[in-house]
């Protein structure tokens, strides 16, 4: 997966992630939705000042106190988990 930071300071970032759509976008957004310290997550598949269809460019926002690195490694550290808990109910169920 290949990112590309296109803004970043302690409480904001914007990162574009290569050859994703919105299945995978909506997955680390609502993640990152339920992290504690996460006042906003959005993305956006095609911004206006792109001129035409980008690559998903995936914004974060965070309260003072909390990184938004760190939220970002905490809501896909959320995303492995529920993939692990769904592999494993599966695996049950068959």
């Amino acid at each position: 997966m290949d990112l590309r930071v296109i803004d970043k300071s302690d409480t904001e970032l914007a990162i574009e992630i290569a050859g994703e759509d919105h299945t995978f976008m909506n997955v680390i957004k609502g993640a990152l939705l339920e992290t504690d310290g996460v006042t906003a997550a959005t993305y956006d598949v095609n911004p206006e000042q792109s001129g035409g269809q980008t690559d998903p460019v995936l914004t974060i926002k965070t309260e003072e106190a909390v990184n938004a690195l760190d939220a970002l490694e905490a809501g896909t550290d959320r995303v492995i988990e529920k993939a692990d808990t769904l592999t494993e109910a599966f695996e049950t169920a068959a």
